[in-house]
């Protein structure tokens, strides 16, 4: 069994990856297993940034051959060191299941010795884990970039989810910061996996396995290198549009290693919130990313995406409830896609009114200034009075992120994503 102090080196050396979620899958117990990944068998927690920490989160090295400049785990940093056996993991997985600790595994590892050989070791553990241990809990494991083509594949038959993260969103950065990867050496089996489970998915009456059936995710870093907002969002989109992702996360930047090529400060979280929200808009609400930001620009922080949408855009505004199509309720300001999806469905019965909207908990301060109920117009017309009372309205506790002590009222959004 792994000792105190090395769990400590490798749980801690892991916690700056937000690349995991666990969702999507749909593997069962089987006879003589143990453990379920099925959606409803995962519980989750959240930090109160909103980060998922229902996993136990590990790596199986943490001795780097890489010197990328931005992480603490760099081949020049000093830090301690540790590593762990497939076995001893296993073993760890185990014992915290069986105490009800953890409810899947996230597994990732520094680059010790070279990416084949480090990619073994993971994929031996995971083989372990299902064949040896019976585990059929959820499973995200973390690929080495540039290593062999068979290792990735055969990782995608006991993985439920994998990610391999881009990290920096060019080529320019990479080079700079991360020298010893390349953007093209991460998309590559990013797009690998993305068309080997589409071919099993088109002829999966012929597998017995089911390939990483919760798909694959990356991380980005945001603030450690210049790109803007606008560039982020647009890689996000090509990566979604290409390799199917089922998400994209992610990290401020927090300068915990110093070097004169790296920015002194944190990025921020609401930097990194307000990302988070236009990559909601994308993936739920028909935005485009050069409609939300363009490729110099940032999100505003005074309020949230879809408000300064809407302001550049108030010519399309207001619209008829009643009558307005669900594309243009989508694009309203307080009004999310499960209220939107209400809205259509209870018009068809009756001509709502404000009341009514209340009822269905669209949020109406927001709202009211792009919206008119059977005519009636509650809002400002005046833009500039528009703005100062969206950006007042957005510092109020409604965007508190999900934590233990949230009220169903302030952990509304972080629940649902609404904007």
């Amino acid at each position: 069994m792994i000792d105190a102090e090395r769990l400590k080196i490798l749980t801690e050396s892991a916690k700056y990856d937000v690349s995991c979620s666990s969702s999507g899958s749909g593997r069962k117990n089987t006879k003589g297993g143990i453990g379920n990944a099925d959606a409803a068998g995962i519980c989750h927690s959240f930090t109160p940034d909103g980060r998922c920490i229902s996993l136990l989160k590990i790596l199986l090295s943490n001795r780097c051959c890489y010197n990328c400049l931005y992480c603490p785990n760099r081949a020049e940093a000093d830090v301690p060191r540790a590593s762990a056996t497939p076995d001893e993991i296993c073993q760890l997985v185990m014992a915290f299941y069986k105490r009800n600790y953890i409810e899947g595994l996230f597994l990732s590892s520094a680059v010790e010795g070279s990416p084949d050989s480090t990619m073994e070791r993971l994929l031996d553990t995971v083989i372990r884990l299902r064949k040896i241990y019976r585990f059929n809990g959820y499973i995200h494991l973390k690929g080495i970039p540039l290593a062999d083509r068979s290792l990735i594949s055969r990782a995608g038959l006991y993985a439920d989810r994998m990610s391999f993260n881009v990290e920096l969103p060019s080529e320019r950065s990479l080079r700079l910061l991360a020298p010893q990867k390349s953007k093209e050496g991460v998309l590559m089996p990013m797009k690998q996996l993305a068309a080997e489970k589409k071919a099993v998915g088109e002829e999966k009456g012929k597998h017995r396995h089911v390939f990483l059936p919760a798909g694959q995710t990356t991380q980005l870093i945001v603030g450690a290198s210049p790109e803007s907002d606008g560039q982020i969002l647009k890689l996000s989109q090509a990566m979604y549009r290409r390799f199917s992702l089922k998400r994209v996360y992610f990290s401020s930047y927090i300068p915990v290693v110093r070097h004169s090529l790296l920015p002194d400060k944190c990025a921020g979280l609401l930097r990194e919130h307000r990302l988070y929200q236009a990559d909601w808009l994308m993936r739920f609400y028909g935005f485009s990313a050069e409609e939300i930001a363009g490729k110099g620009e940032n999100l505003p922080e005074e309020y949230d995406p879809k408000c300064a949408w809407a302001l550049r855009h108030m010519q399309y505004f207001p619209v008829e409830v009643n009558a307005a199509p669900l594309e243009a309720l989508l694009r309203v300001p307080g009004i999310g896609n499960l209220g939107a999806y209400k809205i259509v469905r209870a018009r068809k019965y009756a001509k709502l009114d404000f009341d009514d909207l209340a009822k269905m908990r669209i949020v109406l301060k927001r709202a009211k200034h792009f919206i008119t109920c059977g005519g009636k117009f509650f809002g400002s017309e005046n833009v500039n009075t528009v703005k100062t009372m969206l950006a007042l309205e957005d510092k109020g506790p409604r965007y508190e992120q999900l934590s233990l002590f949230s009220t169903p009222e302030t952990s509304l959004s972080a629940l649902t994503g609404q904007l």
